[in-house]
């Protein structure tokens, strides 16, 4: 069965040339537009109708009392009373009483009875006139006992022409058995356009509504480089809440329009109307929800951030048809078709199939677009919506309902998980490439002022939004990666990155892969830890870039500490990295912090060194200014440098800051309070001691801001 295009059923009612006229009549006047009236106008237009009303009214009663009146004249004049469809019928059923039993033997005879053909044409004839009554008339289909009466009618004429089938070799019976034949088909061709009509006007609400309500596109995803900005995972259930596609009223008209045609053997053209008139109906809801039917051409050739905010919408109506659609379209075919369970179920299967797989084709053409690291978000989106519906699926489709359909139709839910293992396979083979990326970074060229390299903020934060999907990789990575789980012997876990995985570096592989050390092997934790481990070696090869040590530790501290503090502020990283790992990289960046203070500081120290100034009991000024000369260089070369620096976490920044003011303010002020007293007063102390203790203390806090500026306005005076 073709899903792909809405199908329009083919009316062949004896009756549609008039209605198509009557038709064609309403679509002018539609066309000529909508005149505005005065308000006193539209009062007298609408008495004038009320009065035309009832003057119709009035008529219809007196004509029905004249009927009368001749049926009682001639009844009393012995004359026999005109016959009505009430009457004739009842005559009908009596010949069909009659006819059954001789089909059956039950009255001993094997000869038909005689047919009484001028009843039969009366009554054929009268079912013609009834159905012309609303088919040409204003109102589409009887209601209240006249639906009734018209639907007995048209049931008797179908088993009229089945009694009358059983003796069709009876020349007698020819021509009734033909004449009630065609009428039969008439009427079915009635039903069907009824039928039909009271489908398609639920459609046509529904194309208005969705011409209306349109979706609004939702901003595209945040590149990479600007993943401190964090957006949560679209897991937005449907707002769109289910509502009945039609009033009981309609529902009861189609159950009986389809009892009465399926009766009369014409269940495939009930089922047919039923079926496209359904799928078009599902097809026109769709852009209500935002979404646009795309072909995989279409999403092949699509912009990232337009498909990204396609698969947004894709989602919302993928939702909304599983959880309400399709459980709605259960109702309806179960009402419609109450008195035939297999009909029921054999549609509402075909509709099932054919709404899923229309969707799917979306999903699995995203599967086969060039993957790239900014889509594993939207991809696992897509993955985790399939599986959250599949609980609901498996409701609606159980599995004892697929025997019948299985050799015409896929099974929905193996399309599901087929489409479903596919993004799953895609989503790995993306996080893998990670690992690639990182290897591919080998930029010859350092930040200025050892700031957090952009490959430090792309993969952490990469890494991190990736973990609050935590769930759904690890599934993921389990149903794709359980092949290459390592040996017990080998605790690297090194061995479950494939091709597309890369080594660690760093050679770092402490916990790797056991969720913390539960000794459960996690080949996600072990892919992360692969990355981290990658990452790590990689700016440790870029710290080597700076010429300046000092330099090299401060850019080991500014991305050390970044990515520590996103992965404490992330439970989910932290809690697949574990603590081990992160106590080891507490210890790095503490190392880190030695080696600047050792690099930096110690030489400066070693200026306010008591040795060698004091020689024999007298202090040495010719050294003692040599020193406060040497200090006050050093000072100021490492201001200059060291205020372009850059830290921009600010607890980092005061944590280097104080730690600096407590090694170099009290030694200067120790080394001051001992020997400026043997400078002369005047030109000699300006000239040697440039700097007082809060000076030191002042300057200190201008490093690390990344704007070298000038100390001559901060020198002691």
């Amino acid at each position: 069965m073709e899903c792909n295009q809405p199908l329009a059923p083919r009316k062949s009612s004896s009756f549609s040339s008039g209605r198509d006229e009557k038709r064609r009549e309403i679509d002018r006047n539609f066309s000529l537009g909508t005149v505005k009236l005065e308000q006193g106008h539209e009062r007298k237009e609408r008495r004038n109708k009320e009065t035309i009303q009832e003057e119709e009214e009035e008529e219809e009663e007196e004509e029905a009392e004249e009927r009368a009146a001749k049926m009682e004249e001639g009844a009393s004049n012995g004359e026999e009373p005109e016959a009505n469809l009430i009457t004739v019928s009842g005559d009908i059923d009596n010949f069909l009483a009659v006819l059954l039993a001789v089909g059956d033997g039950r009255d001993g005879r094997h000869e038909p009875p005689e047919i009484p053909e001028s009843t039969v044409e009366k009554f054929v004839v009268l079912v013609e006139e009834e159905m012309a009554t609303y088919e040409t008339g204003d109102e589409k289909w009887p209601s209240g006992g006249a639906e009734s009466s018209l639907l007995d009618a048209i049931d008797r004429v179908s088993k009229l022409t089945t009694g009358l089938r059983k003796f069709s070799s009876e020349p007698k019976y020819q021509q009734a058995m033909n004449r009630s034949g065609t009428v039969l088909h008439q009427a079915m061709c009635f039903l069907e356009d009824e039928f039909h009509s009271l489908l398609q006007d639920a459609r046509t609400k529904q194309e208005a509504v969705s011409s209306s309500s349109k979706t609004k596109p939702q901003p595209s995803f945040s590149r990479l480089y600007e993943f401190d900005r964090h957006v949560p995972p679209s897991s937005e259930p449907s707002s769109c809440e289910p509502s009945p596609a039609y009033p009981p009223e309609a529902v009861e008209r189609l159950h009986k329009i389809a009892d009465a045609m399926i009766s009369a053997g014409y269940d495939a053209e009930c089922c047919q109307v039923f079926a496209v008139a359904r799928r078009n109906a599902f097809e026109a809801g769709m852009p209500s929800l935002g979404f646009e039917k795309v072909s995989i051409e279409d999403v092949l050739k699509m912009a990232w951030e337009s498909l990204e905010s396609e698969i947004a919408t894709w989602i919302k109506a993928f939702r909304h048809t599983i959880t309400a659609s399709i459980s709605a379209e259960r109702e309806l075919c179960e009402a419609v078709f109450a008195s035939h369970r297999a009909i029921s179920d054999r549609l509402f299967r075909s509709f099932a199939h054919c709404a899923i797989i229309q969707l799917l084709t979306f999903a699995e053409a995203v599967t086969i677009t060039k993957r790239s690291a900014e889509k594993l978000f939207k991809v696992l989106d897509i993955y985790e919506a399939m599986r959250d519906v599949m609980p609901t699926v498996d409701a609606l489709l159980p599995d004892e309902a697929d025997q019948e359909e299985s050799s015409i139709l896929v099974d929905p839910k193996t399309e599901i998980s087929s489409v479903r293992f596919r993004l799953g396979e895609a989503a790995v083979a993306i996080f893998c490439e990670l690992e690639s990326s990182i290897k591919a970074d080998n930029s010859k060229t350092p930040v200025p002022g050892g700031a957090v390299h952009p490959l430090t903020r792309y993969v952490t934060n990469y890494l991190k939004y990736a973990c609050e999907y935590k769930n759904t990789l690890e599934q993921v990575f389990k149903e794709h990666r359980h092949s290459e789980k390592p040996s017990s012997t080998d605790g690297d876990g090194d061995n479950s990155r494939g091709s597309g995985g890369g080594g660690g570096g760093s050679g770092r592989g402490d916990n790797r892969g056991n969720n913390g050390g539960n000794g459960n092997y996690n080949p996600f934790a072990a892919q992360l830890l692969g990355a981290m481990d990658l990452l790590h070696s990689n700016l440790e090869s870029k710290s080597k870039l700076y010429k300046d040590l000092a330099l090299s530790n401060i850019f080991l501290m500014n991305n050390g500490r970044y990515v520590a503090k996103k992965v404490k502020g992330s439970p989910e990283i932290h809690q697949l990295l574990g603590e081990t790992w992160y106590r080891k990289r507490s210890s790095d960046l503490r190392q880190y912090h030695k080696n600047y203070q050792r690099e930096t500081w110690s030489k400066l120290l070693a200026c306010l060194r008591d040795d060698g100034l004091q020689v024999k009991g007298s202090v040495a000024k010719p050294l003692l200014k040599e020193r406060f000369k040497s200090f006050n260089a050093m000072f100021e070369d490492i201001h200059k440098a060291q205020s372009s620096w850059v830290v921009s976490d600010e607890q980092l920044q005061s944590e280097l800051r104080v730690s600096v003011s407590a090694v170099v303010v009290p030694a200067y002020r120790s080394f001051l309070g001992r020997f400026s007293q043997y400078l002369d007063p005047g030109r000699q102390t300006e000239k040697y001691i440039k700097f007082g203790a809060e000076d030191l203390e002042n300057l200190i806090d201008e490093l690390f801001d990344g704007n070298p500026s000038s100390m001559a306005s901060k020198r002691r005076t």
